[in-house]
């Protein structure tokens, strides 16, 4: 079966719907309700704050997890099914049985079966479970290849709108002091960045529309060169050096 780890070998088979049924979601604002799809490793280090999880500064309310049951635990009034995407330890997956349910003797979902699960994480005794409100069993295994691209897309919309808010302001930096106004944006806008692999290249060209890929480029290295800033996870990935 295919999962995350063949993601690249599969993504270009997806159609056109697919693609369409991707879903956008709002920023750090309680009352936002969208349905946000994730991995189970997004969820389980997502940041906890109050009676609430942060992931890369948007804050989950409802999110959608795509795996298969590795094991089930059942009882009167819940099930709780340990789902495994593949990109971390399985995640709990406490479903509510309802009245009718219960009465029905409600067939259990096999294991090895993959189901999506939508709902709410939450956090007891410091064990992470989502309670979900719906879990239904994949039928068609396109919506594998489908979910991934939702939470592509979920990624790309958070880094987009991070550049929008990190746009320099007027206010003076004695550290720019000396630049020119290209430098003094980009350094600016490097410095603003709280993404722990720092700024991409294509996102500080979205941030930066007055300036083309050359003039981005020349300030980077200055700024290399200078040594206020140095790359991290790769050569288009860049960071403060006192940030």
């Amino acid at each position: 079966m295919l999962m995350w780890s063949e993601f690249a070998q599969i993504s270009t088979s997806c159609t056109a719907p697919d693609v369409h049924k991707m879903m956008s979601f709002g920023t750090l604002a309680a009352g936002i309700l969208r349905i946000m799809p994730c991995t189970v490793s997004q969820l389980l280090s997502a940041r906890e704050h109050r009676d609430s999880f942060i992931l890369r500064d948007v804050e989950l309310n409802q999110v959608s997890v795509l795996g298969v049951i590795r094991r089930t635990k059942m009882n009167l009034t819940h099930r709780v099914h340990s789902v495994d995407d593949m990109t971390g330890p399985p995640l709990d997956v406490k479903h509510w049985m309802n009245i009718q349910d219960v009465n029905m003797n409600h067939p259990v979902i096999p294991i090895g079966t993959y189901v999506k699960a939508v709902g709410t994480l939450r956090s007891f005794q410091n064990h992470r479970i989502l309670v979900a409100f719906n879990i239904r069993p994949v039928d068609d295994m396109n919506e594998i290849t489908s979910h991934m691209l939702e939470v592509v897309q979920a990624h790309m919309q958070s880094d987009s709108s991070l550049c929008k808010r990190a746009i320099p302001t007027s206010a003076t930096d004695p550290a720019t002091a000396g630049f020119t106004a290209n430098q003094k944006q980009a350094f600016t806008l490097i410095k603003s960045c709280r993404l722990a692999e720092g700024i991409s290249t294509e996102c500080l060209g979205t941030a930066l529309k007055n300036l083309s890929s050359h003039d981005i480029r020349t300030c980077l290295q200055f700024l290399i060169n200078e040594g206020h800033i140095f790359t991290t996870i790769d050569d288009d990935h860049f960071k403060c050096t006192n940030a």
